[in-house]
């Protein structure tokens, strides 16, 4: 394949970028050679990630330079956490004995630092957790339960329950009660862990006030409204968006509080709030099925906006016991994947033409409903569509140190960034791995993954 000179890479030498290989419309190889394939992959990125950015939270694999994700001037290793538990499934041991030392050795949460509750949890509580799991190492387990006692603040300090957004590490000091579902919900997995584990039922408490804040104030359709004040304890506006981003990994956790820690309450809301999306959020455009945005008082339909984050929903779905909307609704997302061949970040689901976003955050939530769908149905063509995923991430968004972002997924060849999300490292290459791989590491019978992509369930040692 030609290479050509990206505009926006004008001066950076040739040799830093990698050329695309293969396309996306090969036929799936057998399994063995589909993991071997997929576990190079993953190699290319995670070696340029510890060639250029060893310590740090992120990589910009262009540039060949660092990114600090949490907090600007400090890196917690973002990437070595987030990277724990697929290194393990891949057997890749003395790579994961090495992150092992570096945290016990390095990370410290004793920051004076403000942090995001949301994302701190689901990828160093989560990732933490899973190392653990892999490893059996209990000062991953210490310091998951330090952090965790870091951001209960965020809970413990609201008047509603519902977390606050932002906390300071050392002080508790925090801030910002404006809120979204999926930050409000997106915790009782990590923290239901750290209750079990410890014996201290503070965490799980807490998740389960911030839940019982927001579904109180659910309409009489048992619609919630996508964006909340914890301090008044009311919705901002009346737009319900799920299942799409921001309010997305609310559901998803609810039904991750009753199928990992067979919490009825969990199991009873998900009912309730799905029952009410299905009733009057689904909408078909050109014979594919999609989720509108409704007002969440009366259900009346007020926007045709899909988010790539929305994919993930067909397994959830199908896994709640709605296999048919999770096999169409996933099949929707096949038709925008073939038509661009890296889904945008997000376009109207009536034209299937991008919004304002024409890009792609190297997103995992096609792949993630792939995974889940395939080991819940056995159904071969998810692992065929998740090859064509495979290809085209393989295709454009590979260079020289690793994988980055896309810009803009309508031009050929794709506009590219320069980072390389440490997300990456925990999701797409394990889901795709876990597919096509046999291994006595992963107990597909029993396990459970968290938004984040972390096994809490199913690791083997």
């Amino acid at each position: 394949m030609e290479m050509r000179r990206l505009p926006f890479l004008a001066g950076v030498s040739a040799a830093v970028l990698a050329p695309a290989v293969g396309v996306a419309a090969e036929m799936t190889p057998r399994p063995d050679r589909a993991a071997e394939m997929v576990r190079s992959e993953f190699l290319h990125a995670w070696n340029g990630y510890k060639l250029v950015a060893w310590g740090r939270d992120e990589v910009r694999p262009v540039s060949g330079t660092a990114h600090d994700f949490f907090i600007p001037g400090h890196s917690f290793g973002l990437s070595i956490v987030e990277a724990l538990d697929t290194l393990y499934v891949m057997g890749l041991d003395d790579d994961l004995a090495r992150c092992t030392r570096w945290i016990v050795d390095n990370l410290s949460f004793d920051v004076d630092g403000e942090v995001q509750m949301f994302e701190t949890n689901i990828r160093m509580v989560g990732g933490l957790l899973a190392g653990y799991y892999a490893t059996g190492e209990k000062r991953l387990l210490e310091i998951a339960h330090d952090l965790a006692d870091r951001l209960l603040p965020c809970f413990t300090k609201s008047p509603t329950g519902a977390p606050y957004r932002f906390v300071n590490l050392r002080t508790g000091a925090v801030r910002e009660p404006k809120m979204n579902l999926a930050e409000i919900g997106s915790n009782i997995l990590e923290f239901g862990d750290i209750s079990r584990l410890t014996g201290d039922p503070r965490y799980l408490n807490a998740s389960l006030r911030a839940y019982e804040a927001v579904i109180a104030k659910r309409s009489p359709l048992n619609l919630l409204a996508t964006y909340f004040d914890i301090e008044t304890g009311e919705f901002t506006s009346p737009e319900d968006v799920a299942p799409n981003d921001p309010a997305d990994s609310f559901y998803e956790y609810l039904w991750g509080g009753w199928q990992m820690l067979g919490l009825q309450q969990c199991h009873n809301w998900y009912r309730m709030l799905t029952d009410a999306i299905l009733a009057h959020s689904v909408d078909r455009a050109n014979g594919e099925l999609w989720f509108a945005t409704v007002d969440y008082r009366t259900g009346e339909k007020i926007g045709h906006t899909q988010s790539e984050l929305a994919a993930f929903y067909a397994e959830l779905v199908a896994k709640g016991g709605d296999r048919q909307v999770g096999s169409d609704y996933y099949d929707a997302f096949t038709t925008v994947l073939r038509r661009y061949g890296i889904i945008p970040e997000g376009f109207d689901y009536r034209t299937l033409e991008v919004t304002e976003d024409r890009g792609n955050q190297l997103r995992p939530e096609y792949v993630n409903a792939s995974c889940d769908l395939w080991f819940l149905t056995q159904d071969q063509k998810y692992r065929d569509t998740a090859w064509s995923y495979f290809t085209a991430m393989r295709d454009h968004c590979r260079v020289a140190n690793g994988y980055t972002v896309v810009k803009d997924v309508t031009t050929r060849p794709m506009t590219l960034g320069d980072y390389t999300p440490a997300y990456a490292f925990a999701e797409n290459f394990k889901y795709l791995y876990l597919m096509f791989a046999t291994t006595p590491r992963f107990d597909p019978s029993t396990y459970y993954m968290s938004t984040e992509g972390k096994l809490l369930r199913g690791l083997v040692r």
